[in-house]
């Protein structure tokens, strides 16, 4: 009988550390997440803020949302009855990111907020233009991936796996449109000879954007995002959209170098040509 009242004695010590480690996990913290209403808050770029109201409103369906400003979620960011989609800045690039309100944020800031997904959207001090062709894609990988994370701690704890799966199923069957400007400084010509095929090609930045556009079937396009004057150790972003769907289905990111600038490099090219 001792022994017996022990051994329960040792499972009910144990209960609160593992429900603490329960609720530690990715996958717990967002089970709320469609029942929480998302702000989505507007910057202080006008072209932005308008793309952003208006992919919102045709796009976003995961959960109920409001727009609202900078000043307001100053004030509610710590509201843990809100998840926040926002514009945020870090290493000298905006990022489209989905935050969850805490209550520490009123002491710690945003900091102390949980971060659900963040994906590079432009550089920090300005674009040509092009994060406006690309942010419905990004919209709609927040919200498929937030979807997903509240089901699998897999996919919660491996966002970039997750988006690569994509790739690795289907890319094989895709045609790929490189933007020229996406085009490291690094890639030879020999390089390019060796792993581009009538299917995979490099060309203008203004064709690339305009298959995006225009939905064209079974390609994927380029989008790279890296700060405006790159310097060493900045991270670069290097992303393909399928232009029908606007599925993100490549995501890589490297650190720059002497030797391996912005853009898409050899490594890349040779990963995409790969079972092609």
């Amino acid at each position: 009988m001792r022994k017996i009242s022990c051994i329960l004695l040792s499972l009910v010590l144990s209960l609160p550390l593992w429900a603490q480690g329960q609720v530690s996990t990715r996958k717990h913290k967002l089970a709320d997440f469609t029942d929480k209403v998302t702000q989505v808050v507007l910057t202080g770029n006008e072209m932005l803020s308008s793309a952003l109201r208006e992919e919102v409103v045709s796009g976003w369906t995961a959960s109920a949302f409001e727009f609202s400003t900078l000043e307001r979620f100053d004030k509610i960011k710590s509201e843990d009855k809100y998840y926040f989609l926002m514009v945020a800045e870090s290493g000298g690039i905006s990022f489209l990111t989905l935050l969850k309100g805490d209550p520490e944020a009123k002491e710690k800031g945003i900091s102390a907020m949980h971060e659900v997904i963040s994906l590079p959207l432009v550089a920090a001090m300005g674009g040509s233009g092009r994060e406006l062709t690309y942010l419905g894609g990004l919209i709609k990988t927040v919200q498929e991936y937030t979807l997903e994370a509240m089901e699998s701690e897999k996919v919660a704890y491996g966002m970039e796996a997750w988006v690569n799966k994509n790739y690795d199923k289907w890319g094989h069957t895709k045609q790929i449109r490189i933007a020229s400007e996406d085009l490291s400084e690094n890639v030879t010509e020999k390089e390019l000879k060796k792993y581009l095929d009538e299917d995979f090609q490099v060309v203008d930045t203004a064709d690339a954007d305009q298959a995006y556009l225009d939905a064209q079937y079974n390609t994927l396009v380029s989008y790279v995002v890296a700060p405006l004057v790159p310097e060493k150790g900045d991270v670069c972003y290097k992303m393909l959209f399928e232009a029908d769907t606007h599925t993100l289905y490549y995501l890589s990111k490297h650190r720059i170098d002497a030797r391996r600038g912005a853009g898409f490099l050899p490594e890349d090219l040779k990963r995409l040509a790969r079972k092609r």
